[in-house]
Order: C-alpha cells, then structure tokens, then sequence
C-alpha cells in the first residue's frame, strides 16, 4: 500500500506557480488558438487550470491582459529582429531593413490577431517606440536624412512592424471562383472584374481569397526601400 501511494507521489507533476507572464503566455496561446475574441477572463482561467478569481492576483482585468499579450509579441518581435542575419546598414540600408520588417512580419503572422489588437491600445507602448527608434537609427546609418527618415516613418507605417491594413480580408472576395457573379461584376465594375480575371495569384489563405499576401506585401515594401534610396541618393 505504502510502496504505490509512493510509486504515485513520484510520477505526479509538480504544480507550476501561477505568475503574469504563465497568464500572459496562456492568454497569446488561447488567442493563436481560438482568435481574439476568445480571451475572456473565464477561458484564460480554464486555460490556466485555476478559478478565475485567482487570475486578479497577476492582472487587474482583461485591459491589462490585452495589454500584456501585447507586450509578449513585442518581445518576441524584438528578439526576432535582434538574432537576424542582415547586412550593416552602412554597406546596404535597404536589406537591413527589409530582413528587419520581415523578421517582425514573421512573429506577426503566427499571431495574425496582433494586429488588430495593436490598433486598438489608447497608449504607445515603450516596445514599440524603441522598435520604431531602432528603425530611425538604422535609416540614418544608411545615410538618410532626419528629414527623409521622418517621412520614412510616414510612408511605412505599420509596414515597418510587419503589417499593412488590406482592403479586403480573407473570405470577403471570391468573385473570382464564381463565373456567375464575374460577369454579374463586369457590367457594373469593368476594371475590378477585368483585374481579377487576370489575376494568376492561387493562394487560398492570400488577403483576397487568392493572392499571394506575403508576395505583395514584400512587392510594396521593396517599392518603399527602392523609392526611398532615389531619395537619399538625390539628396532630398
């Protein structure tokens, strides 16, 4: 009898403590899981194992669990950009960025609620500056102005994160699956139809139902990187 309650005593898993960053990495994992929507307080409790009264102890309230998911990805985006391979920005500004952004584009795209939740924080988190300050002193070690930098900043936006606001998302336009609703489209928008017929782009998970997301993305990012050079090497 003693030898079994023994035997069990050794193969029961110690109980991890509970902690902020145990609630904060259970909340980003609820959220890649079952979208953004499913972070309640109740789920990230059940997601923990623990009543969720217990959850006050580590954060005040749901705000300050969006708040801190967020700062879990800002982390990660942060330790991503620091271990790229990229080239001085002395010798090629332009791949040093670009390995930069898309790094961050990375961590992003394996929490592809992040974004939206970033646009709705009231404040600028420190993160986010010093990632954004980072980018500035890049764009100067390259040899761009402050001036040009500044407009840099304007021109990409939260491109320079890793992410772009689409026109439409995925699943809102399949028009080009249904010949019906193309021909339906080319009376009464002749240029969209017109484009989305020609469209060769087969990716099922691409921003429109069928383009390459990524592909685009890196396309107006490299028309970013390329005008802005014309820039710095003007002079402008």
């Amino acid at each position: 009898m003693s030898s079994r309650a023994d035997a069990d005593e050794l193969t029961e898993q110690p109980r991890v403590p509970l902690s902020r960053r145990r609630v904060l990495r259970a909340a980003v994992r609820l959220a890649d899981r079952d979208g953004l929507e499913s972070l309640t307080m109740r789920r990230l409790a059940q997601e923990v194992g623990v009543e969720a009264m217990s959850l006050y102890h580590h954060v005040a309230n749901k705000e300050a669990v969006l708040d801190g998911v967020v700062e879990v990805v800002l982390d990660e985006i942060m330790t991503a950009v620091e271990e790229t391979e990229a080239p001085p920005p002395e010798r090629d500004w332009r791949a040093a960025l670009r390995a930069r952004i898309l790094a961050a584009r990375d961590v992003l795209l394996r929490h592809r609620w992040a974004p939206q939740l970033l646009g709705t924080r009231s404040t600028m988190n420190p993160v986010v500056i010093a990632y954004y300050d980072q980018v500035v002193g890049l764009l100067r070690a390259g040899g761009l102005s402050f001036d040009l930098a500044h407009r840099a900043l304007h021109v990409l936006g939260s491109r320079a994160l890793g992410f772009a606001q689409e026109l439409f998302q995925p699943g809102e336009a399949q028009a080009a699956d249904d010949p019906a609703l193309m021909e339906q489209m080319a009376g009464r928008f002749p240029h969209l139809a017109g484009m989305l017929a020609d469209a060769a782009h087969d990716d099922p998970d691409g921003t429109l139902g069928f383009c390459d997301d990524q592909f685009e993305f890196e396309f107006a990012l490299d028309l970013i990187l390329e005008g802005l050079e014309r820039r710095r090497a003007a002079g402008r």
